[in-house]
């Protein structure tokens, strides 16, 4: 697959910049890294971006995750290698990139169950780290972004 254009983000280097600025508020709330890469995986699966696919387990992996885990991502709630923590903060990112899927966008007990393990910093980096992967998912999907080449 050929990419139909640049990366938006590269064209636009001010972009760049900025979800920089998001990542990193993100990464700097207190929720671990591995948290926050298995989220990313799995919003990137919901949208089908196989660039943030690709690039998230190799990421998830450079941070020590294990391919038992990676590849049970799809499946988390029916699989036993998920601490509550991990799932609570999983169940947040299916709801939250499938907004429009339900009356109610973010459920109240999907909600509780993230509030019962994450403080309000850690809600605000998982709720930022969830939108701009949804954000990198947009673009990346829309413009074709092929799996394995590095845009950034």
């Amino acid at each position: 697959m050929q990419a139909r254009m640049k990366n938006p983000a590269v064209v636009l280097p001010e972009a760049t910049t900025a979800i920089q600025g998001l990542i990193k508020a993100a990464s700097q709330s207190g929720v671990p890294q591995s948290t926050l890469e298995l989220v990313h995986l799995r919003a990137s699966q919901i949208n089908g971006c196989s660039f943030c696919v690709d690039s998230g387990a190799r990421s998830a992996k450079k941070a020590g995750e294990t391919d038992q885990r990676l590849f049970a991502v799809a499946a988390w709630r029916e699989s036993p290698y998920f601490t509550e923590a991990e799932r609570a903060a999983l169940a947040l990112s299916e709801t939250v990139t499938r907004l429009s899927d339900k009356a109610e966008a973010v459920p109240d007990e999907v909600w509780d169950e993230a509030a019962k393990h994450f403080n309000e910093q850690e809600l605000a980096g998982l709720l930022l780290w969830i939108g701009t992967t949804n954000l990198f998912n947009r673009l990346n999907a829309s413009t074709r972004q092929p799996a394995g080449v590095q845009t950034w």
